[in-house]
């Protein structure tokens, strides 16, 4: 029997949406590995893998029905321990043989080598290629083992189970049929209860036939489709769901687009088999609540697409993505309509209560929130805010700044005791915007209001203006020093109060908005906001805070050397970091660089050895010609330097040391450092470390050394 195609489908109840398309592919990879692994499936056998509500399968091409037989060499034991003296075996080689199927004659046909310090003796022998079923067996149980179920169930096994004795089964659903085909043949495996046939089940309810039969595993998804009404394959009913939603868009015309939400529309495929995009729309009176309320309810509690104009605006038009055709679709649109009505009308009626008091209104109310019980209320924490926030806009813009920070922050998180944020959390920020308009407040402090959270995301936007650039900052500022204070630390994958965002917000923040504000500075005066709740954290948390920066700037494609050669120096100004990092990067590419980096890594060495030897430099005690050509070369290069350091030109100041490499490789060439004279020792280790300050300026250059 040559090799043909494989296709196992397991049939099971509605799986859980958010899960699937991460189940239907673990199920098909690890099967198709474990078969690779025992010789059954080729190295580069194509897997597909298929996913539905109610369906994980898989196809693996050029499956054989024997794997090939497998030459095997088993060490035994040492010559010493297998043979006697006169070279025959001892009774534990030959029971080593027996457990392997061999007997003493098999001792002639042994095979000595050498293996570590002795010689051994090894067993050749064939190993039978395992055959389908028990391999696709193993394959089988491997791959169920090895789901990523999200929470287990148990549930009884039908009292006709073909494995008598089981009571019951822990799977992620309750499992109803198994298929598993080579070529048309049907494999006989077992699992969960079940026993590998050739038929399974279509569409819950437009199926054209039940049940629906396949001819052989190639066949599987145009039978489905045809007999079963369902499209088997994630990747083809998502694409199918963003054509139709396409379709229907400019369908209702106007320039409307469906709203673009990658994590919706996977788990929209995950809840339908046969997607039927229908057009839907609600009163347009439910528009003047803000639309963020509007489109927040429709996607996660109706899974619906809310249509958006030309502009970005929200609708009264939505889509509805049904699992069922029917000739008429009236009362499918008709009951869509009708259940996403009440949803709209509480959002309404929040939003209308909400607008009954002021957010100012709201700021006692903080004082019986707890934030945590270490750290005190909302209240305590707000009061926190403004302070920090306080400091850092009087540091950036003044009076008027550090007032309108105060403000901002003073109501930034009032929006957290209304009942629309009460409903919709993620909405905490948003409704704070919009409430501060309804007071009246100016679209500055509103729009700090509402973008305080920023960046919520990696990539997420900063916020719009400096007044919400200070309360974010300030905002993350406080969690940053109040957990770590308390000892509250992110652990390996574990990091609830989501610090190492937090962190990697107040770093984006000072880079990309080049703040001229001190990092190390800035987390020692959060501080003191905090009283005696705290222990003084900011050594640890500013190295938390590089740590993040070192990660992130690897990730943007700087290379391990270059970030520790400028982050080695902590530069008090993040917002310098780029160009700092330019500059390396264009030294390093000089022929000098790796001289004068070595040069540089040898020189630190040296200094670290010699602390308190070290003396300033004098002419009179500059004995060789060497330190006296390093020190004149020093002299004419080192001010151009400094120069254009002070200027911030880095990659210059930079370049222009890349002069003293001659000079310093004759120092070292020509000069002994640890003279006998103390006094000719102390001046040349003066030398050296203003050279050594003088190169690392920009970036500890040593580490670009090999």
């Amino acid at each position: 029997m040559s090799a043909q195609n494989l296709l196992v489908e397991l049939f099971v109840e509605e799986l859980p949406p958010k899960a699937l398309k991460k189940l239907g592919d673990a199920f098909a990879t690890v099967l198709a590995d474990q078969l690779k692994a025992q010789g059954l499936a080729p190295a580069d056998a194509a897997v597909t893998a298929f996913a539905s509500p109610r369906r994980l399968a898989a196809h693996v091409t050029g499956v054989l029905p024997r794997a090939a037989d497998k030459a095997v060499s088993q060490k035994l034991m040492p010559v010493s321990v297998g043979l006697d003296a006169n070279g025959q075996p001892t009774p534990a080689l030959l029971k080593r043989l027996g457990a392997l199927g061999a007997d003493a004659s098999a001792v002639a046909g042994l095979k000595r080598a050498p293996d570590g310090k002795a010689e051994a003796l090894f067993y050749d022998s064939v190993a039978p290629g395992a055959e389908l079923a028990a391999g696709l067996q193993k394959a089988l149980d491997e791959a169920i083992a090895k789901l990523p179920i999200p929470k287990v169930m148990s549930y009884q096994l039908e009292t006709d189970c073909e494995l008598p004795g089981w009571s019951s089964v822990n799977f992620v659903r309750p499992a109803h049929g198994l298929v598993a085909l080579h070529g048309a043949q049907v494999v006989p495996v077992k699992t969960l209860g079940l026993t590998a046939r050739n038929t399974t089940q279509g569409h819950r309810f437009e199926a054209a036939v039940s049940p629906v039969v396949l001819k052989d595993a190639d066949s599987y998804a145009a039978t489905l489709a045809k007999d079963g009404a369902v499209i088997a394959s994630f990747a083809e009913r998502k694409a199918e769901i963003a054509r139709q939603l396409a379709a229907a868009a400019a369908k209702v015309g106007g320039g409307c687009q469906p709203i673009d939400d990658d994590a919706l529309l996977d788990e929209v495929t995950a809840l339908v088999e046969r997607p039927n995009v229908l057009i839907c729309e609600f009163e347009t009176q439910f528009l003047d609540v803000p639309q963020e309320c509007l489109i927040l309810t429709m996607k996660a509690n109706q899974k619906y697409f809310p249509l958006l104009d030309a502009q970005g605006k929200l609708t009264n038009r939505f889509l509805v993505v049904s699992n069922i055709s029917p000739a008429d679709a009236s009362a499918v649109v008709g009951g869509n309509e009708r259940v996403v009505r009440p949803r709209l009308a509480d959002a309404k009626f929040f939003f209308d209560q909400d607008r009954k008091k002021s957010l100012a209104s709201r700021v006692d109310g903080l004082g019986k929130v707890v934030y945590h019980n270490k750290l005190g209320t909302q209240g305590e924490r707000m009061e926190r805010v403004r302070k920090i926030a306080r400091a850092i806009g009087q540091q950036l813009g003044g009076d008027v700044l550090a007032q309108q920070a105060d403000t901002a922050a003073q109501l930034a998180k009032t929006d957290l005791l209304t009942d629309m944020v009460g409903e919709f959390p993620e909405l905490q920020g948003i409704m704070g915007g919009y409430y501060a308009r309804h007071d009246g407040l100016s679209e500055d402090i509103a729009f700090a209001i509402e973008d305080h959270y920023r960046p919520r995301f990696a990539g997420d936007e900063l916020p719009r203006n400096m007044t919400g650039v200070v309360v974010a900052l300030a905002d993350k500022l406080e969690t940053l020093v109040g957990m770590f204070g308390i000892g509250n630390l992110p652990t390996g994958d574990k990091d609830p109060f989501a610090l190492r965002r937090h962190a990697l917000g107040v770093v984006r923040m000072l880079v990309e908005k080049d703040l001229q504000l001190d990092v190390v500075a800035l987390l020692k005066s959060a501080v003191p906001a905090f009283g005696a709740l705290i222990t003084d954290p900011s050594a640890a948390l500013s190295d938390f805070i590089f740590d993040r920066l070192a990660g992130g700037l690897r990730e943007q494609g700087y290379s391990a050397q270059e970030v520790d050669a400028v982050l080695a120096l902590r530069p008090s100004r993040l917002g310098e970091v780029a160009k700092r990092l330019a500059a390396v990067r264009a030294f390093a590419a000089l022929p000098e660089a790796p001289a004068l980096a070595a040069a540089n890594k040898r020189i630190a060495n040296i200094l670290k050895k010699s602390e308190g030897e070290v003396a300033e430099v004098k002419d009179s005690l500059l004995v060789e010609a060497a330190e006296k050509d390093l020190f004149a070369a020093m002299r004419s290069t080192v001010p151009a330097a400094n120069a254009k350091f002070d200027a911030g030109d880095y990659t210059a100041s930079l370049q222009a040391l890349a002069a003293l490499r001659t000079p310093v490789d004759a120092f070292f060439d020509g000069v002994m450092v640890n003279a006998d004279d103390p006094a000719l020792k102390a001046n040349r280790l003066g030398l050296l470390r203003e050279l050594h300050n003088a190169m690392n300026r920009v970036a500890d250059l040593s580490r670009l050394a090999t």
